[in-house]
């Protein structure tokens, strides 16, 4: 298991049953995540000084029951700056276990010796191609979403990186990659992190156990000849961290390097850990 544990402007507080209780910066949030399957006595008092309350439908979807918080703000971690927008699907723009991620990859980079080009896939609001560039590499961040490539771009800037050399991409993932292969353009490493299920620009639907396989194996062909790391993140319950590891070490056979997978959780004040998905992370080996 993989755990982020560093962070100060984060905390879960407590969960249980079927409920995150959140501290983002000053602001308490309490959301639903399925993960949280066990029951509790929420003694914790802030579970009854929320500012946010997210509450599931029974009708399908949700919605902010309780939003006393402003329409964004703001919250750090280590040299970044995040900028936190809670939206209409109960995320807030931050996913905070990657951080256990970020710290991987950045000390790759720092170490690598040499000009890193990483490409970040399904990159959201930028997290990782922050950390990556904040790191020292040059990286092109893809999403088929305008308006969390414009939060990217904000986090980035807000992180110091206004003008770093990062390319910021509103397309579909697989259609950008087909277009690097035909470019012949390569990167020492590669982020993606795809959703369970999704649509494209155009409509094009996403699946991930359906697309996966196909996805790195087309990703794999703009991966540099001498490659540093390879991370898939996944976020679906049904995909365990070693059929992805599988997935990945078959698409990169015949290039020097060891992978892991684990699953990624966050710690939990009041004790245990919560999971929040899984990362299978290939490095290479000299």
């Amino acid at each position: 298991m993989w755990y982020s544990d560093k962070w100060q402007d984060y905390e879960l507080i407590d969960a249980c049953d079927g409920e995150r209780l959140e501290r983002w910066g000053s602001f308490i949030l309490i959301r639903p995540d399925p993960q949280i399957i066990w029951h509790g006595d929420k003694k914790h008092p802030m579970w009854k000084k929320a500012h946010g309350i997210y509450r599931r439908s029974s009708k399908g979807g949700g919605a902010w029951v309780k939003n006393d918080v402003p329409e964004s703000w703001k919250i750090g971690y280590g040299e970044y700056t995040f900028t936190l927008k809670p939206m209409g699907f109960k995320h807030t723009g931050l996913f905070p276990e990657q951080a256990a991620n970020w710290d991987w990859f950045s000390t790759l980079i720092k170490n690598a010796g040499r000009p890193i080009k990483v490409l970040n896939l399904f990159a959201y609001t930028g997290g990782a191609t922050v950390a990556a560039a904040k790191a020292g590499a040059s990286v092109v961040h893809v999403d088929a979403s305008k308006g969390m490539v414009a939060q990217a771009k904000e986090n980035c800037a807000l992180s110091g990186l206004a003008d770093a050399p990062i390319r910021y991409i509103v397309d579909d993932c697989k259609k950008f990659i087909e277009r690097e292969i035909r470019r012949g353009n390569k990167y020492d490493g590669i982020i993606m992190d795809p959703p369970s299920y999704g649509r494209g620009p155009s409509g094009e639907v996403w699946q991930l156990e359906s697309a996966i396989d196909d996805f790195v194996a087309l990703s794999a062909q703009v991966l540099s000849d001498d490659p540093l790391f390879f991370l898939i993140n996944s976020y679906t319950t049904g995909l365990s961290p070693l059929a992805m590891k599988y997935v990945l070490d078959q698409k990169l056979r015949g290039k020097m390097g060891v992978s892991d997978a684990q699953e990624i959780a966050l710690p939990i004040t009041t004790g245990g850990f919560l999971p929040c998905g899984a990362s299978v992370r290939w490095t290479a080996k000299y």
